[in-house]
């Protein structure tokens, strides 16, 4: 791939969040960006209106002319999405007229090769954690550009440019390293953070023994002379790399201590090692918040920013899309939306609500994602699940998955231990609602739940009667 000689980008699942970033990036190149999804969303719609053209149904009618009557190959980047079927009609009939497609795991390798690259990388936490650090490093002057796996509030994107645009070189790039399909280990960084490494993505490694090796190989690209930031207690294999621990509950090189809340602001100071500071406040909820931002400070003090900027740019970050977002406040009713996919996101989620709001009817709504997650982790979903007060289980997003027999919501709902409890389909998900005034309640999943949270806050909204915040 010539980033050079490409004229023309062609993204198959182009509304995905990280290839969204990408179709951004190519766009303020001035490349010419076309792409297909399955379904029109909000995201998909910013596109559009920023000047990318994008369809929705597999039809090879409907690919751009530049596909068709291209005669230079190299002039036309194809990326798709491991989510796109093979029997794809789009898929095959590009790679029929002979195009190299990439991943998108494969662009960013190859974008940032000769770049100062953060990668930040972990089951889950790795979206906040990046986000953090690129407004770390935006608010203290540091130029660069984040490819970032969520919305980032403060530049309403998941794509930040430096000031150059489309020239990476000998420019700073933050990466969110996506493990599924051992995408990460496209990536060299220079700096790299590992969040978490719970079993995950089962279906693509088998194993939780397989999903580790895969991040001890991450873990080894890290470049001669950079540094590797990993949660204290993750079982990595020490070698002659500096690798750096972190906590907020044992015993680490980079420690979060004296946390405290007050309203939705945690307050903390930092042993960074072996010297400590004091006075860091976040706005976003969630003490495993607190530790992707200790995690997030960290790389900011190796890259030499002050600990006042750390300050700063700290306590302005307004968090990321979906990542416990907040879209109704007052003191009757509480709407919050989460992404939580994972048993130990929703654990963190719903623990997080609780703290918050002790004494307050805390209500789930989650979604499971993909057939062969809920097959594997049903025990723990439940598990994390029984933690709330009321829940309302949706049936399971597919996603890239075909059905599996046997593997239904249900096999989550026979295990949780709270007897309010509902099992409803999407479409019976607004009148089950329309009879509850809920004190609290929490979306949850990371299939298409999000498209009921505009419908739930209204609806939420004529209930409530007290002031807004």
């Amino acid at each position: 791939m010539n980033a050079d000689k490409i004229k023309y980008v062609y993204l198959l699942g182009i509304g995905g969040i990280g290839m969204s970033a990408l179709a951004r990036f190519f766009h303020a190149m001035g490349k010419v960006v076309a792409g297909y999804d399955k379904t029109p969303t909000p995201l998909t719609d910013e596109l559009q209106k920023e000047g990318m053209t994008v369809h929705f149904r597999d039809d090879i009618r409907l690919l751009p002319g530049f596909i068709s009557a291209v005669k230079e190959m190299e002039e036309v980047l194809v990326i798709f999405t491991p989510a796109i079927p093979k029997e794809h009609r789009e898929l095959n009939y590009i790679k029929e007229k002979g195009f190299h497609l990439y991943k998108r795991s494969q662009v960013l390798g190859l974008l940032t090769k000769n770049s100062y690259t953060v990668a930040v990388a972990g089951t889950h936490g790795k979206t906040t954690t990046s986000s953090i650090v690129a407004h770390l490093f935006r608010s203290a002057g540091v130029d660069c550009t984040a490819f970032l796996g969520g919305i980032a509030v403060n530049y309403n994107s998941n794509l930040l440019l430096g000031s150059k645009g489309g020239n990476l070189a000998d420019k700073v790039i933050v990466v969110e390293a996506d493990e599924f399909d051992r995408s990460f280990l496209t990536l060299y960084p220079d700096l790299a953070i590992i969040t978490s490494m719970d079993a995950d993505h089962l279906d693509i490694y088998g194993d939780k023994s397989h999903l580790e090796e895969s991040y001890q190989l991450f873990a080894g690209q890290v470049k001669p002379g950079g540094t590797l930031f990993y949660k204290a207690g993750l079982p990595l294999d020490n070698n002659s790399q500096k690798r750096l621990s972190y906590s907020i509950e044992k015993p680490a090189a980079v420690e979060g201590t004296n946390i405290s809340v007050a309203g939705n602001r945690y307050s903390f100071d930092l042993n960074y090692k072996g010297t400590g500071y004091t006075g860091f406040s976040l706005g976003i909820p969630g003490r495993h918040n607190v530790e992707n931002a200790v995690a997030a400070i960290a790389v900011a003090m190796e890259m030499n920013i002050t600990v006042e900027k750390i300050r700063e740019g700290l306590k302005s970050y307004q968090g990321v899309r979906r990542r416990f977002e907040f879209h109704i406040r007052s003191s009757d009713c509480t709407f919050i939306d989460d992404y939580a996919h994972h048993p130990e996101e929703l654990r963190a989620a719903i623990s997080s609500v609780k703290e918050l709001y002790p004494g307050k009817k805390i209500t789930g709504i989650f979604q499971p994602h993909l057939y062969t997650r809920t097959r594997d982790f049903a025990s723990g979903f439940a598990r994390s699940l029984s933690l709330l007060d009321e829940l309302i289980l949706l049936d399971i997003y597919p996603a890239r998955e075909l059905p599996i027999e046997g593997v239904t919501s249900e096999i989550i709902m026979s295990q949780v231990t709270i007897s309010n409890k509902t099992l409803c389909s999407k479409d019976e998900l607004m009148k089950v609602l329309e009879n509850r005034s809920p004190e609290v309640l929490i979306t949850l999943g990371a299939g298409d739940i999000d498209q009921f949270v505009y419908p739930i806050r209204d609806l939420l909204l004529k209930q409530t009667r007290s002031p807004i915040k």
